[in-house]
């Protein structure tokens, strides 16, 4: 058998990079004509109808300069996620950034601004909400820019020549010690809250049922972070890898030890990762992450999530958090309009930006201050006194919020640290550290790959998930499961050859 390094490629390879799948191998000939023939509708449907629809709500919205800055801002969003849905190859990191960027930054705002609603109260001056939507516009083309740069330099092999020229794959020892950690934290996890049947009730119950468990303490949230981190995270990481295995090795699927594994982490997901007691998000997050990587090669998949996902967001989002309380606890919305919900729920980020504009113009910039309480989210209050709150948080006191889990999204978190310049730059090499990873799964799921086990093939539709997570912020209140996630990753990674291929 011929390993994935022996094998002859079907065409030139450029000097010192990878060659990328053509358009051939990346697309069925007849789709690539359909993409042409519904691209004009797409584009149409996302940019002009939905915006129209929303423009022709009845509402008590100001048509300024505000209002004109989120339709541009809505059309330029709608347009850059038909091209990702239409693209010839899947564009995973790329392509969840447009989506949220289109619901979150574009549509919903839209909505507020056509009714005359919104979520959270805009406490500063209407000019403040001008500046805040004129910084995600150049944010966004400041995304833009840095994918163009990454697309116009070829794929090296960096990693792979510090290693001996091997790719990142999973040891397979290392992975059966994933999947015991996983059955011990998700277990000791189970029993700290009460029981499976406590994981079926709401997320209120779970929070009270983990708060009297003793794992935290006063004023610091760092012991339930790491309960619920390692409750989830490893048993959702061991699926994943599985998962990979199964689709792409028919020996993996003739071996009962595997399917059995699979099978037992598949129902330890059901109970720890289940709707009923996680965020919306975050079951988002195993939901998009479990569909690209079963089917890894499937533009038909990679389509469907990012379409459906637009309607999913629009239609049943808002709806989504019956279980977040009991049913004492729980409000349905009331409503006359599909776009109603959209101006009364969940979707703050562009309020909240503004809201954080203002507040930054009363205190002066961070410099960097709440970013290091991210990167040491583990260090606990008693001993970091002066350690940073949510930012989401910390906007919430000051504007005599009861309510002060509000959304801080990546754009605030770049704007109270760094001002204008910092963010354009990050937004920048965020994009084009996206476009590079995209271009590196398409290489690692592809028949040149590393095989089954191969570590970006399951990191990649994992980041891709929790990217809604990140841009929606506080990035404080974020950090602790992509780190466990990473410690899990250091585990199993190995530079060994993965000579194991499909069959």
């Amino acid at each position: 058998m011929t390993s994935v390094h022996e094998a002859a490629p079907s065409a030139p390879v450029p000097e010192h990079g990878l060659r990328e799948p053509g358009p051939a191998q990346a697309e069925p000939r007849s789709w690539t004509m359909l993409s042409r023939a519904l691209a004009v509708p797409l584009i149409l449907a996302l940019a002009c109808f939905l915006p129209a629809v929303i423009a022709a709500q009845p509402g008590t919205g100001v048509r300024d300069t505000a209002y004109w800055l989120q339709l541009v801002l809505t059309c330029y969003a709608g347009i850059r996620l038909a091209t990702m849905i239409l693209s010839t190859r899947r564009r995973l990191l790329q392509g969840i950034f447009w989506m949220f960027v289109y619901i979150a930054m574009g549509v919903a705002p839209f909505a507020q601004a056509v009714i005359g609603q919104t979520p959270t109260p805009v406490v500063g001056p209407r000019s403040d909400l001008v500046t805040a939507v004129a910084l995600i516009l150049v944010g966004c083309a400041a995304f833009d820019l840095g994918a163009l740069l990454a697309s116009r330099r070829p794929l090296r092999r960096r990693a792979a020549v510090r290693s001996g020229g091997r790719p990142a794959v999973a040891h397979r020892r290392r992975l059966g010690l994933l999947v015991l950690l996983a059955f011990l934290a998700s277990g000791y996890y189970i029993l700290k809250v009460g029981g499976p049947a406590v994981f079926f009730t709401s997320r209120q119950e779970i929070s009270v049922s983990v708060a009297g468990s003793g794992v935290g303490s006063d004023g610091s949230n760092v012991g339930s972070a790491f309960l619920k981190g390692f409750g989830t995270v490893p048993a959702l990481l061991a699926l994943l890898f599985f998962t990979r295995r199964l689709v792409t090795s028919r020996a993996a699927r003739r071996s009962p030890s595997t399917v059995l594994a699979w099978a037992g982490l598949l129902v330890l997901n059901v109970i720890v990762n289940n709707p009923f007691s996680n965020a919306r998000y975050w079951f988002l997050t195993v939901l998009v992450a479990l569909l690209f990587t079963a089917f890894p090669s499937s533009a038909a998949m990679y389509r469907s999530v990012l379409a459906m996902g637009v309607v999913g967001a629009l239609v049943l989002f808002p709806y989504a958090d019956r279980f977040r309380y009991d049913s004492a606890g729980y409000r349905p919305v009331d409503s006359s309009s599909v776009f109603e919900p959209l101006a009364t729920k969940d979707y703050d980020q562009t309020v909240m930006f503004a809201n954080t504009i203002t507040w930054v113009d009363t205190r002066g910039h961070t410099y960097g201050r709440q970013l290091a309480g991210t990167a040491l989210f583990f260090v606990p209050r008693s001993v970091w006194s002066g350690k940073p709150e949510d930012t989401g948080v910390r906007v919430g006191q000051w504007m005599g919020m009861n309510m002060t889990n509000l959304s801080a999204p990546l754009w605030t978190e770049l704007w109270v640290d760094f001002g204008a310049p910092g963010m354009v730059g990050a937004f920048a090499l965020i994009g084009y550290a996206a476009a590079r990873t995209d271009r590196r799964y398409a290489r690692a799921v592809s028949r040149d790959g590393p095989g089954p086990g191969g570590i970006l093939a399951v990191t990649a539709p994992l980041v891709a998930g929790y990217t809604f997570i990140l841009l929606r912020g506080p990035l404080l209140q974020s950090a602790g499961k992509p780190a466990v996630a990473a410690l899990c990753l250091l585990l199993v990674t190995s530079f060994r050859r993965d000579v194991r291929r499909p069959r």
